[in-house]
């Protein structure tokens, strides 16, 4: 039987998932009505965790995971300005105490998951990672790593750090009141060819075996364009906004997927971990601010162990150096890209984890 030549099948399928991406995207609405900090992403991963811990959500097929890693990484790949760029001889010594920091924070807390939780290494890693999440997730999936749990420990440290930083940034002395800039966005035809081009060197990077290649080739490709001044402006808000909606609805349906045992358990873990994260991360941030002269509530943003847009979206907010800060999680988040396909090229996930079927599976 088909519906305007759909077998009903298919459309069933596609009603599921349609249900599945307007409950992500009333999360996110309410969390942006009420002036959230990564309102898309927190707000849709929270409500799709809360609907599917009382009724299961049937999991997104995979095609709308890699729509969604292509269009996160030509984002992301859109803050190598010339500009930002250009600051990165700035502040050699300060990078340099970012890279020694970013192995630290990722070691140390990797240790602690592991040694404490007894998890697997690829998955204690993966959680550890400061910043870089859609790259974190897309890894995590190729991996078959338990997305669900690494999720948990991320968002965990992204919600704590948007909602006590600031307050920690003025009591250090940070000015504030500085406006967020406008963001250009790219016109139609400028975003065909910066997705295609992503496209193109995601396949290519797929060839080669590197992990979570259409999220790496697309921040390479963007980067690239953007970094050459080809390319000026990003993604179209609205594009922005459905892809933190797509990767909210998946790491809040693979949370669900979690026993609420097993769930209740990793919170003290997520404070533990956060915890040691943060202490490593602003124990670089001292001698690095100290070393180029700006004041260490911008040392505390750039080293901060939060994702790229949301620290930005930070300094803009307090006034700080957004030019000091940008480029230091700019620098840690290709650092981060680059390394971790590499690392754990050879390194075995545990196969995931079976879960309640849907169509995605």
């Amino acid at each position: 039987m088909s519906v305007f030549g759909y077998p009903s099948s298919r459309l069933a399928i596609l009603g599921r998932e349609a249900v599945v991406i307007a409950i992500a995207t009333a999360g996110g609405a309410l969390f942006a009505t009420l002036g959230m900090p990564a309102a898309w992403l927190s707000g849709s991963m929270l409500l799709s965790t809360a609907v599917a811990l009382v009724r299961p959500l049937p999991a997104l097929r995979r095609p709308w995971f890699d729509s969604t890693m292509l269009l996160s990484g030509t984002i992301l790949g859109s803050a190598a300005t010339p500009e930002a760029l250009a600051a990165l001889g700035r502040y050699p010594a300060s990078l340099l105490m970012l890279l020694v920091g970013v192995a630290a924070i990722m070691l140390a807390t990797g240790a602690y998951l592991h040694r404490v939780a007894r998890w697997p290494w690829i998955d204690a890693l993966l959680a550890a990672a400061p910043g870089a999440l859609s790259t974190v997730l897309a890894i995590a999936q190729e991996k078959g790593a338990n997305i669900g749990r690494i999720s948990v420990i991320q968002l965990f440290r992204l919600l704590v750090l948007v909602a006590f930083l600031p307050s920690l940034m003025q009591a250090t002395g940070a000015s504030a009141g500085a406006p967020i800039p406008v963001v250009t966005a790219v016109d139609p035809a400028a975003m065909l060819g910066l997705t295609m081009a992503g496209l193109l060197t995601g396949l290519c990077f797929e060839r080669i075996g590197l992990a979570a290649p259409l999220m790496f080739g697309a921040t390479f490709a963007s980067a690239a364009l953007h970094g050459m001044g080809l390319v000026e402006g990003s993604l179209p808000m609205p594009v922005q906004i459905a892809v933190q909606i797509l990767l909210g609805s998946t790491m809040g349906g693979r949370i669900a997927h979690i026993p609420r045992e097993e769930l209740r358990g990793l919170f003290p873990l997520a404070i533990g971990g956060f915890a040691v994260s943060m202490g490593v991360a602003f124990l670089f941030a001292w001698p690095a601010a100290w070393l180029t002269g700006v004041p260490y509530a911008s040392g505390m943003a750039a080293f901060a162990p939060g994702g790229l847009e949301a620290m930005a979206m930070l300094a803009f907010a307090m006034g700080l150096d957004t030019l000091y800060v940008g480029s230091h999680h700019l620098v840690r988040f290709v650092v981060i890209g680059l390394s971790m396909p590499l690392v754990l090229m050879r390194m075995k996930g545990k196969a995931p984890e079976a879960g309640p079927p849907g169509p995605g599976r």
